[in-house]
């Protein structure tokens, strides 16, 4: 658990990581946003649009959440949280938790939610 405080207090002040979120940021809210900044949450359910493979569609709130789900399992399985496991018939992935997340305080995990989106878009 300690290991990842440190990691996380490091990526927030790594410039270069810094750049690179706020270019996907901008970036993605010009194409996705409708003239607003995208948040966090907002791209997360976008990687999770992508992850399903289905297109964009209505959801239900439901849907919704089970999307931004998979998003998370996906930016988070790189850190050693999440496993993928298999796409149901309906194509939905399903993980498998390998490590319980720590006891992040909110500003921490918005820092590793970033630090996982850029890992994400650089690995594209």
């Amino acid at each position: 658990m300690y290991f990842w405080l440190f990691k996380i207090k490091t990526v927030s002040r790594d410039k270069k990581t810094k750049q690179t979120w706020e270019t996907i940021q901008k970036d993605l809210s010009q194409k996705f946003g409708g003239g607003e900044i995208l948040d966090v949450d907002a791209i997360i359910y976008l990687i999770g649009i992508q992850e399903l493979g289905q297109g964009f569609r209505k959801n239900s709130k439901d849907e919704k959440i089970d999307i931004m789900h998979i998003a998370i399992c996906k930016l988070l399985e790189p850190f050693g949280f999440y496993e993928f496991e298999f796409f149901d018939k309906d194509g939905w992935p399903h993980y498998k938790v390998i490590d319980e997340l720590p006891n992040l305080k909110p500003g921490e995990q918005s820092v590793l939610m970033k630090e996982a989106i850029v890992m994400y878009f650089e690995d594209k």
